[in-house]
């Protein structure tokens, strides 16, 4: 059944608006980006992703359209800098799926599922991506899907999902489903010559979060969050290809909420975590841009772009994958979940999450446990 969808101005940004009984969406018309996002909108109003300050100022002239909408969850495809050109591709930071303007489709109600579907027609290499964006009625959750057509040869991409962490240090306790390893990107994130800062150790490995090498000498716990203000750092988790359904979460205990998200490791093979707390002195950060963490699922050599992950790098090296191999005769499909669960007290990181039909309990560190509605065969299958 055809449903009708409100287009407004959202934080500065024209905005298609999305709804069930439990979660408002709204997805922006330049770039894709879906934020803000009201979890329990009968409720609570749980508002977990983050919006740039600058979204109402004028900005320099150049700024990319990624960085004038910034907010909530976007698509990168390819995914990072992409600074170097790969063969006679110049891609924006990014890519087009974050910043060209997208085309709806249709928008569409049928028991008790809502379904938003917007397309573009990519330029640079030539093809189609269409976005799915759903949401059930009762499931505190985003359902996400990309359908990638018409395309071939590699691509690096991945989901760019940007929380707000409340400025309390350590408000929010991270954890993840097993993982192989965890490195620090190999240079420094920043650069103190172009006024931008970072304190992690420049492509340190490491097997547990609470103890990563700084360019102090000394180590810091990178499974709280909001920590070492006034730092930019990038560190890339590579998930077990063994797990069935991989998973990120943050639970802010004092809110009594956690966000969490899954994904196929086997298409979506890493975590990168870009902290940003402060670090970035230089326009439109301007040392403002605080208490935010990018968690994003990736295929990707972390965050350089294409080029970088198309030819042998570091993780090739070690046998894992930093590119997908997109086919005109198959469309290579992203499906990627986010949602939220409130917890009792006494509830703090998530230790493990597993699913049922139509629900998943999540079980904390200290034994208390939630379960709530969520359609976890979504992930591998789209449906």
């Amino acid at each position: 059944m055809t449903a009708g969808c409100a287009r407004r101005k959202v934080f500065s940004q024209p905005s298609w608006i999305l709804q069930s009984s439990t979660v408002q969406a709204c997805l922006t018309e330049t770039g894709g980006h879906l934020g803000p996002v009201t979890f329990d909108r009968r409720g609570r109003k749980i508002q977990p992703y983050h919006v740039a300050p600058w979204h109402a100022e004028k900005l320099e002239r150049g700024t990319p359209p990624i960085l004038r909408v910034l907010r909530g969850d976007f698509f990168c495809m390819p995914f990072g800098g992409n600074i170097t050109a790969f063969g006679r591709e110049k891609h924006p930071v990014h890519g087009e799926t974050a910043n060209a303007r997208w085309a709806l489709e249709s928008v569409t109600r049928d028991g008790g599922m809502t379904c938003l579907h917007a397309s573009l027609r990519t330029r640079i290499r030539r093809g189609r991506v269409d976005k799915y964006i759903v949401l059930a009625d009762g499931h505190n959750a985003v359902y996400c899907r990309h359908v990638i057509s018409e395309m071939s040869g590699p691509m690096n991409l991945g989901h760019h999902a940007n929380l707000r962490f409340p400025d309390a240090p350590g408000s929010g306790l991270l954890s993840f489903s097993p993982w192989r390893f965890g490195q620090v990107w190999l240079e420094p994130t920043e650069n103190p010559e172009q006024r931008g800062y970072s304190i992690l150790k420049p492509g340190a490995r490491f097997e547990r979060l609470d103890r990563v090498p700084m360019i102090t000498g000394e180590y810091t716990d990178l499974g709280q969050y909001p920590a070492r203000r006034g730092f930019e750092d990038i560190v890339h988790l590579i998930a077990d290809p063994r797990t069935p359904i991989a998973w990120t979460a943050v639970t802010f205990p004092a809110e009594r909420y956690v966000w969490f998200a899954l994904k196929d490791p086997r298409v979506l093979n890493g975590t990168l975590l870009w902290m940003s707390n402060g670090g970035r002195h230089y326009p439109p950060w301007n040392g403002r841009h605080v208490n935010v963490m990018g968690l994003e699922e990736l295929t990707s050599f972390f965050h350089t772009g294409l080029a970088e992950s198309a030819r042998a790098n570091a993780h090739t090296r070690r046998g894992i994958p930093t590119v997908l191999k997109l086919d005109p005769q198959r469309p290579t499909v992203v499906n990627y979940v986010m949602a939220v669960a409130a917890v009792p007290t006494g509830f703090d990181r998530v230790k493990r999450i597993e699913p049922d039909t139509g629900r998943v309990t999540l079980i904390a560190a200290s034994g208390r446990k939630v379960t709530v509605p969520l359609d976890e065969a979504f992930v591998l299958s789209g449906r």
